[in-house]
């Protein structure tokens, strides 16, 4: 006896062309280079997972920087001063807290000043 895939195809096609909905021309008509598409799709959305992980770091590094440089300290010395002195906060935390909450953050970097 022979076996049908015709109900797990259909599934596996539907799902694709699903996925695929949006595209342009053959990319969201024809099975084979929507699937090609998609594949290439979900490759550069996981790479691009990754990117803005370090590009967020970078951009609150940056605001960091930008907010102690006004206070006179460098950014290395800075954070060095935080491991000394047993602070464990993030650096999207203390950006954030030094955009919005400047007295805090203040008081932070006497903290760490006072450790160097």
């Amino acid at each position: 006896m022979r076996v049908k895939s015709a109900v797990a195809r259909h599934k596996r096609v539907k799902k694709i062309m699903h996925l695929a909905k949006g595209y342009d021309q053959g990319r969201h008509r024809l099975y084979r280079t929507a699937k090609e598409t998609i594949i290439k799709a979900r490759v550069d959305a996981y790479f691009g997972l990754k990117r803005k992980k370090r590009d967020y770091r970078r951009l609150w590094i940056t605001r960091l920087t930008a907010a102690l440089r006004a206070k006179g300290l460098t950014y290395s010395k800075f954070i060095n001063g935080l491991k000394k002195a047993n602070m464990d906060l993030n650096r999207k935390i203390l950006s954030n807290m030094a955009v919005t909450d400047p007295t805090t953050f203040d008081k932070i970097v006497v903290m760490a000043t006072a450790q160097n």
